[in-house]
């Protein structure tokens, strides 16, 4: 049991040390999303993400997060159905070469554990999210990590289909440095 609080009180200390909010940098990052197709699970993934953070999680009324994504980098592990998805039926990845997530609100849940509200922008379209995410400062690494859904018919992605499911599951990680 004493093992178990040392450990915890390892694991959030750093973050006490924080008065300032400081400016956070990728190092690396993944983004994933997941959708069911004629009853099968598609996973795919974006790169090339770029990300504006400030982040003190003793403040979060301070935070502003704003991550852009090319959404010409999805990834599902085929070409030709990524093709398909560059497409304008899908994500139209000419007229609209960015995914936007924006913070505009966070909330601290718990000892590493916040809420956030976010606008996501995805072909033009602005909606509101609510990402639920962990912080973790460690000395190994830092780390945001959440996941979320949307309908992607919300975004005007794909249309009417009987096979194409209409949630996303969507999940991000970052590895961060100040």
């Amino acid at each position: 049991m004493k093992l178990f609080i040392l450990k915890y009180l390892f694991l959030i200390f750093p973050m006490f040390l924080l008065t300032e909010t400081p400016t956070w940098k990728v190092k690396s990052s993944a983004i994933t999303f997941k959708i069911k197709n004629a009853g099968l699970n598609v996973d795919g993934a974006f790169t090339l993400l770029e990300a504006d953070i400030k982040f003190n999680p003793l403040k979060p009324e301070e935070v502003l997060i704003k991550a852009v994504v090319s959404s010409k980098s999805i990834n599902t592990g085929n070409n030709m159905r990524d093709e398909h998805l560059r497409k304008p039926d899908y994500f139209n990845v000419d007229k609209f070469p960015k995914i936007i997530l924006q913070s505009t609100k966070i909330e601290k849940t718990g000892l590493v554990t916040f809420k956030g509200t976010f606008n996501l922008t995805l072909k033009g379209i602005t909606k509101e999210v609510i990402i639920p995410f962990t912080f973790m400062k460690i000395p190994e690494k830092t780390e945001f990590k959440g996941s979320f859904s949307i309908n992607r018919k919300d975004f005007g992605i794909g249309g009417k289909s009987i096979s194409l499911s209409d949630n996303v599951t969507i999940a991000i990680s970052a590895i961060v440095t100040e």
